[in-house]
């Protein structure tokens, strides 16, 4: 069956395998230029008068409460989640290999430090496929309050933690530990971040709204960044000592603060009417005496949510990370690409947002294919640019590259992820897709970069590795429905 038809066939609105009253059908692809309601591919016609959940819920004050204050909260959360992570992969190369790896070679020490930053990434899948798990059956709010505690516990240890000097072996192995425990609950809270919103957002504008889940991560590499800077103007000595450690105890004052916001978050509009039409049929299955009918969904969606992410996760990661030592490699000052990075980071903050209107506006299939489009055409020209090693062309290449594949496509991505899955395996699956395709892509991609340009000593491999990747998105666009508007309480998935 082709993306088209599943976009359009009418569907069953079944809950565990039992079929109730026909739900809303698929749209397919709008026509440029229209409304959500037009062309039927936004709200989708329901007795409530075209609302859903989310919309339902925001006609309240106490809706309206609900929803401004999830909003704050999942931002802070991803806020401290890339807070976590960037002050951890500061630290890796900066001081870890002289607080944790002395005695070593600085070669040896650094590959030690960035070592035990891996094992986060390996973690990550593993708390994706637990704690979604549990997000499916006892809400989202619990594991959002839940990642959150933990990565700021994780983060804030790391600064308590005894150095190499002081108890030996152990110190590395207790970095180990904290960096696991990072990594799991990283790997639940961006994907339950973007359920959380986009489940409470209105049907109209949930592009929008779930792509703030970026401008929460954004904010979280710049206030490391920032924090860092500051830091590193003290003494060599002192820095070693003991300022390496206030970047992390200091997080403690956000972790904290987003606690106390998702404790007084609201579960999803969405995820409580599931719970409802749960509880009726557990209660009639239990009168006749049947058993619950199993989770029979299919993965199609998992594997196409899963070349959705290699698509952008592959060459956001050469874009912001890889190309930065690349240019350095061809003589251009540190400063240059620093402060590419820097002005992009920025700019993010309108273009993520952007992303995700052009997705309210146009449609989540026709912008994410636009944004994989442009990434491969991108790749060949980006590189031969940055071999004039001119100041300003390699600083546009660099903000053109992270605008397109870390930011823009990133802000698409939210809103189109949730609206793939069925509300009974939502947070799990699509956390594990992204989880994976990260590994397959990101995680890598810096690593398979450098043994590209090691092996061959020309940027032409580079330039092919990231439109592959680029077009690997891009081809799943063809094999994906549309989904804006979709009913976010339906059972099964949107293909």
């Amino acid at each position: 069956m082709t993306s088209e038809d599943s976009g359009n066939r009418s569907r069953t609105h079944t809950t565990n395998g039992r079929s109730a009253e026909p739900g809303p059908t698929q749209p397919a692809d709008p026509e440029p230029g229209t409304s959500p309601t037009a062309a039927g591919s936004g709200a989708h016609p329901r007795a409530d008068g075209d609302a859903q959940a989310g919309d339902l819920s925001l006609r309240t004050k106490e809706g309206r409460k609900s929803f401004w204050t999830n909003i704050v909260a999942v931002w802070l959360g991803t806020t401290m989640e890339y807070v976590d992570f960037a002050l951890y992969g500061l630290a890796s190369g900066l001081v870890f290999g002289d607080v944790f790896f002395p005695g070593q070679t600085p070669v040896i020490a650094l590959l030690s430090s960035f070592a035990t930053y891996a094992v986060g990434f390996i973690a990550r899948p593993i708390g994706a496929l637990v704690l979604g798990r549990v997000g499916d059956k006892k809400g989202r709010k619990f594991i959002m309050v839940f990642t959150v505690l933990l990565m700021g516990l994780s983060t804030t240890a790391l600064g308590l933690l005894p150095t190499y000097q002081q108890v030996g072996m152990l110190a590395p192995i207790l970095l180990l530990v904290c960096r696991l425990c990072q990594g799991f609950g990283a790997g639940a809270e961006l994907s339950g971040g973007a359920v959380m919103l986009a489940e409470y957002a209105p049907v109209r504008h949930r592009g929008l709204v779930s792509s703030l889940i970026g401008v929460g991560s954004n904010t979280g590499t710049l206030l490391a960044s920032g924090v860092w800077l500051l830091v590193l103007l003290l003494p060599h000595g002192k820095l070693i000592a003991w300022g390496w450690r206030i970047p992390f105890v200091v997080s403690i004052l956000i972790a904290l603060f987003a606690v106390y916001l998702r404790q007084s978050m609201q579960e999803t509009p969405a995820f409580r009417s599931y719970q409802e039409n749960r509880k009726k049929e557990e209660a009639i299955l239990a009168r006749s005496g049947k058993a619950e009918a199993k989770d029979e969904g299919g993965w199609k969606a998992f594997f196409v949510m899963l070349g959705l992410r290699i698509g952008e996760n592959g060459p956001s990661y050469i874009a912001q990370s890889f190309l930065v030592g690349y240019v350095v490699t061809l003589g251009v000052t540190k400063s240059v690409p620093t402060t590419a990075v820097l002005i992009a980071s920025v700019l993010g903050f309108a273009v993520i947002p952007f992303s995700g209107w052009l997705s309210d506006r146009f449609g989540r299939r026709i912008t994410y294919r636009a944004f994989c489009a442009l990434l491969a055409v991108y790749a060949f020209p980006a590189f031969w640019l940055l071999q004039s090693r001119n100041v300003w062309t390699v600083s546009a290449v660099i903000i053109v590259g992270m605008c397109l594949g870390s930011l823009g496509i990133f802000g698409v991505q939210a809103a189109y992820g949730v609206e793939l899955f069925g509300i009974q395996h939502r947070y799990s699956r699509m956390a594990v897709a992204k989880e994976l395709g990260s590994i397959l892509s990101g995680g890598t991609a810096p690593m398979v970069a450098s043994a590209l340009l090691a092996a061959t000593g020309s940027w032409v491999p580079l330039a092919a590795y990231f439109c592959i990747m680029a077009a690997i998105g891009l081809v799943t666009t063809f094999l994906a429905p549309e989904t804006r508007g979709r009913d976010l309480t339906l059972v099964e998935d949107a293909i």
